[in-house]
């Protein structure tokens, strides 16, 4: 058992790479995450575009691009509602928050103190794509 658990964990070792998102309009996931998060932009052709997150990219990528990377499963449409939630961790959840609805993003709720010891603020993007911003308390 102990030379699984050593491969397990050295699957993991390297971290992670990267987060792939299906959109449904790379026009405006273009706008969201470039102009209203600012993040960075390392590549980007007519079917996606990808992001530096930390250590990790964000692959933000049409949906109609996206069904031979996970066939035979399909890609569930936008309208299905959230199946995940992708956290990013903040050193002022309510500073970070203040920022991002002053360059128009909605949020779906907060900041608020979680029972877990977090206060977070969520948002989605323009696919419906779940977003929170967590802070230690």
């Amino acid at each position: 058992m102990s030379s699984g658990s050593s491969t397990s964990a050295s699957l993991w070792s390297n971290g992670l790479f990267a987060i792939t998102i299906y959109v449904d309009d790379l026009s405006a996931s273009r706008k969201f995450y470039g102009d209203l998060l600012q993040m960075e932009k390392l590549f980007a052709n007519h079917d996606s575009v990808v992001y530096q997150m930390g250590s990790a990219c964000l692959n933000v990528l049409m949906k109609e691009n996206a069904p031979e990377l996970v066939e035979p499963l399909p890609i569930a449409p936008s309208s299905a509602g959230s199946r995940s939630l992708l956290t990013v961790t903040v050193d002022d959840v309510d500073a970070a928050h203040a920022a991002l609805v002053a360059r128009g993003v909605t949020f779906l709720n907060g900041p608020i103190d979680r029972p877990w010891g977090m206060r977070t603020a969520a948002f989605a993007d323009p696919s419906g794509h779940c977003w929170e911003l967590a802070q230690k308390v």
